[in-house]
């Protein structure tokens, strides 16, 4: 049989029907179980070695590794994870994703995976359709389980028979008797294939096919294998790059783990293969059926599989025993390779949001970091604004006028950029729970932004005061300056209930009590203003610009207590 270009496409096919069983199955599970795990990550990282075990547990989960490295990395960003703990994290998911060959090789070579897909099509296709609770989640979850079972099968059945095409046997036989150098060119290949196909467990797919075809030798099929955990870190050091210095450090960590993994063990694997082979070959009872069922194959060949995936877990579960000692030494590195920048920080920007796809459950938890951020951002602008009515000095007065326009601009950015990012994730599949997240988010966005443009009125009104040299009473800037004491009450609450990790725990009797007392206060300064209107000395437009300030000052008032009604769900 002539190897040729339908050959390739067909294996190309077979490779992209396993990528979109497996991405479906993973966003599937993801959906569903999406703030189980966000709270496993919260609660059981508490020290290194818990958080291995975490990684492991998630990444079993989720059948991906940069699932959940890309979400260690999101909450490194949202300063939910330190960097210790997130070492941890992802030397777990390291170990976690060698399920995936333990489950190619078991059932992807043994029996016939139609046998099993049919049956999980008849179970998820009816659970997609389901309108309540999570169950369609469920159900995406199985039918991805099937795809991904009909795209390994067609991939073993596309790979070309060794015994009709010796020559292209031959050919990646040239490459395999270098010895370190041909070890270090397969590493190179099994990198380059997961940055491709941008998954280890496809790339974890494709060389356990190749092995059970007879196509690659033991030893460089083990040197492609390491060459997918570097691979694997490049999700990572993508995500990290819309980060901050954090989640970049995060990143580093997990690509220096893995790539130190990989230089001890391409020096030592001709010294460890030999042993990891007599000690699985000493379990050959427990594999008759597999190599009595593999056709046209030595059982040799059959038997590699097994030994590869073996290989697999032992390697990160060494490698994983001997970092975890250095961890503290990875973190100062990273910290030292990835240093803060020495840019212009007076004004901020956006520091969690970022662009790399995840599914909206779990980047809500940014989004809730981000809309604290933006609360923060916003509360500066009261200190700024009092500065202002209280400084004579002119140069100040400018600063303040200068830091109050670009903070309203600031504010229009971050309500834009964050309404698109929400825009982006409502495309997707969206739980219940989470499109009210999001709609609450959003309206808390729309008032903080409101926020801005009505301190930056002030500030034009305080710019006209001093253009026309109208002065305040004495009475009157007291007033001005309770009225600010009282709002920034009202700020100090809101972002108390902005940075809550779960809304469902925030109450709004606090933020009530202190709107009640602005708009009390209000109603007294809008009489008693009124009343002095038409005595002696009481300056009219001095009264005019008064009654503007402090209502603004309400206003905002106003749109504090709708940000914790949004909040809680009062939308």
């Amino acid at each position: 049989m002539k190897f040729g270009l339908f050959n390739i496409v067909e294996i190309l096919g077979a490779l992209a029907f396993f990528v979109y069983g497996m991405k479906m199955m993973s966003d599937g599970i993801q959906r569903a179980a999406g703030s189980q795990l966000r709270n496993i990550l919260r609660t059981m990282t508490k020290n290194r070695f818990l958080g291995v075990f975490t990684g492991f547990l998630i990444t079993a989960l989720v059948q991906s590794s940069s699932a959940t490295t890309v979400m260690t990395v999101s909450f490194v960003n949202a300063g939910l994870l330190s960097l210790v703990e997130s070492a941890g994290v992802m030397m777990g998911a390291n170990i976690g994703t060698t399920i995936t060959g333990w489950i190619i090789s078991i059932l992807g070579f043994k029996v016939k995976l139609s046998a099993y897909s049919i049956p999980l099509f008849a179970i998820g296709v009816p659970l997609l359709f389901a309108r309540r609770g999570k169950s369609r989640y469920w159900g995406e979850f199985l039918i991805g389980f099937a795809i991904l079972f009909l795209g390994l099968s067609y991939l073993k059945d596309s790979v070309p028979d060794i015994g009709e095409n010796a020559a292209i046997l031959e050919w990646v036989n040239g490459f395999t008797g270098g010895g370190i150098a041909s070890r270090l060119f397969f590493v190179f290949v099994g990198t380059l294939v997961t940055i491709i196909v941008q998954s280890s467990s496809a790339a974890m797919a494709i060389t356990l096919t190749l092995v059970f075809a007879g196509w690659l030798p033991l030893d460089i099929a083990c040197a492609m294998v390491l060459g997918e955990n570097i691979g694997t870190t490049i999700t990572a050091e993508i995500a990290s790059l819309v980060g901050n210095v954090h989640a970049k450090r995060s990143a580093r960590i997990h690509s220096m783990f893995n790539i130190i993994g990989v230089l001890w063990m391409v020096i030592l694997l001709p010294f460890i293969l030999p042993y990891l082979e007599n000690f699985v070959e000493s379990f050959t009872y427990l594999f008759d059926g597999h190599v009595k069922g593999s056709k046209n194959l030595s059982a040799d060949q059959a038997m590699n599989t097994y030994k590869l995936a073996a290989f697999h877990t032992v390697f990160n579960l060494l490698n994983v025993l001997i970092m975890l000692a250095f961890v503290p030494w990875l973190v100062k590195t990273a910290i030292a390779t990835v240093p803060n920048k020495e840019d212009d920080e007076e004004f901020p920007r956006l520091q969690f949001i970022s662009g790399i796809n995840r599914t909206p459950e779990l980047a809500t938890v940014e989004l809730q970091k981000e809309t604290a951020h933006f609360g923060e951002v916003v509360s500066r602008m009261s200190e700024f604004a009092n500065k202002l009515m209280n400084t004579t000095d002119n140069k100040e007065q400018q600063l303040m006028f200068k830091k109050l326009g670009k903070y309203e601009s600031i504010t229009d950015d971050m309500e834009i950029e964050i309404t698109e990012y929400i825009s982006n994730l409502a495309s997707e599949q969206i739980t219940p729970k989470t499109s009210l997240r999001l709609r609450s988010i959003l309206n808390v966005c729309n008032d903080l932004e409101r926020i801005g443009d009505l301190f930056f009125q002030v500030s034009k009104t305080m710019e006209r005061k001093l253009e026309s040299k109208i002065y305040f009473t004495p009475e009157q800037r007291n007033n001005i300056n309770e009225m600010f004491i009282l709002i920034d009450q009202a700020f100090k609450i809101m972002i108390t209930n902005l940075g809550t990790p779960s809304y469902d725990d925030v109450g709004i009797e606090e933020a009530v009590a202190i709107e009640d007392k602005i708009n009390q206060f209000r109603n007294q300064l809008r009489k008693e203003n009124v009343e002095k209107l038409g005595t002696k000395l009481y300056n009219v437009q001095s009264a005019m610009i008064y009654n503007n300030v402090f209502s603004n000052l309400e206003r905002i008032g106003d749109h504090i207590i709708n940000v914790s009604e949004a909040v809680v769900g009062d939308i």
